[in-house]
This record gives C-alpha cells, structure tokens and sequence, in this order.
C-alpha cells in the first residue's frame, strides 16, 4: 500500500529509522525543528531535555536516516555555529509486515502518542488559560466510536488530510489570512481489541497516522 502524502511529509520506511526516531530526545528535537525552524544543538537543549553535546549526537544519528540535516545559518545568525534543519515539516510511516519492523513501529507509536498527550498537558498549562475568549471557544475534542472497516477507516483519513492540506501548505503559498494563528490538529485512530478477535468488528490496525508540527 502506497502512502498518499498531499502535506509533503517525510516518508519512513526503513524501521531502524522508526527505532531511532522512537528515542524521546530525537523525537523532541526533529518536532522543534519542524516547528519552529532550524536551530542549533544548544539552542535545541533547552527544549529537550539533554546537554548541547548529547543534543548533537542525537541530531547527527537523525541525519544519518535524512531526517534532517545542516546548512548554513540564517540570515543575521552565528556563522561560527552549526545549524539543523528539517527535511520536511512532518513526517509519516505504515506499520511494516515484518515481526522486527512491526516492533519499530509500535516503539515510535509510542513516543508519538506519549508526546502528543504530553503537549496536550502543556497546553491546557501555558496555553489555554491565555487565549482569548474567541480562540478558547474555538479549542475543543472529541472521542468517537466508529464501526467501519479497514478500508473506511483508511478512507475516512484520506479524506481529512484533503480536507486540511489547504491549511497546512498555506505556509507555501503565502495566501495566509490576517487573523490566522497556528493551530496544533491532533488525532488519533484506535481500534478497539475484541474477544472474537479484530476481524469480527472491521476494527483491524489500520495506517498509522502522520506527526508534523505544521498542523
């Protein structure tokens, strides 16, 4: 099965780079860098949870899988310190058919999951409680139970990705409203485990989902 990929997302298929992006300090660094643009390992420390020389050797493992990658400063910075980039502003992987890459797989869901919830906690910490009335009603969540199949389940994701992707490139093509702010979208597909086993409900594992920092 072939990845549709209308953000422009890095695709993982190796699973020693889904092993090594499992790691909390990688994940949290690539996830900066997608965010917010490159910075440098001491710039990246702070947010990460390592020291700038434990930071770099982070950074390099992920160049190593073309996650991302060094380059000349910007404009007005240091030109005596390193800068990384992001090759992509987010990036997405299929569950792979193998024992040992399915083990990769469900290493990275973890982390995924464990940061996305984490960043929940600190928005409902830093965030929330300073939006604006109008923003603050615009936030919001949902938990819906679906009974659908496989491949409605797959179906259901492609046609939300097209629904947001005039969003997320807006970036590109600078057709940016005035009142616009970013807006982090997350969501999570889980089917549910039964007694009769996945195939009894079409609640089989489907597609995992796409991580970026442009939503």
């Amino acid at each position: 099965m072939s990845l549709r990929n209308p953000y422009g997302d890095f695709e993982i298929t190796d699973p020693q780079a889904m092993r090594a992006l499992a790691h909390p300090v990688r994940l949290a660094a690539l996830s900066y860098l997608q965010r917010n643009g490159p910075a440098t390992a001491t710039q990246l420390s702070e947010h990460v949870g390592a020291s700038p020389s434990v930071t770099s050797w982070h950074l390099r493992h992920l160049a190593n899988f073309g996650l991302v990658h060094d380059g000349p400063p910007p404009s007005g910075s240091d030109r005596r310190q390193r800068w990384w980039y992001a090759v992509a502003r987010g990036f997405r992987y299929e569950m792979p058919d193998t024992a040992e890459g399915a083990e990769a797989g469900r290493l990275l869901r973890t982390e995924i999951m464990n940061q996305a919830l984490e960043a929940v906690q600190d928005w409902l910490v830093g965030a929330e409680p300073h939006l604006d009335p109008e923003w603050s009603r615009r936030a919001g969540s949902a938990n819906t139970l679906l009974l659908a199949t496989p491949d409605e389940i797959e179906a259901i994701e492609d046609a939300i990705e097209q629904l947001l992707a005039p969003y997320v490139e807006r970036h590109t093509t600078g057709d940016v409203p005035a009142d616009a702010r970013p807006v982090r979208h997350l969501r999570f597909s889980l089917p549910e485990a039964t007694e009769a086993g996945p195939e009894a409900t079409g609640t089989a594992p489907v597609k995992e989902s796409r991580a970026t920092e442009s939503e």
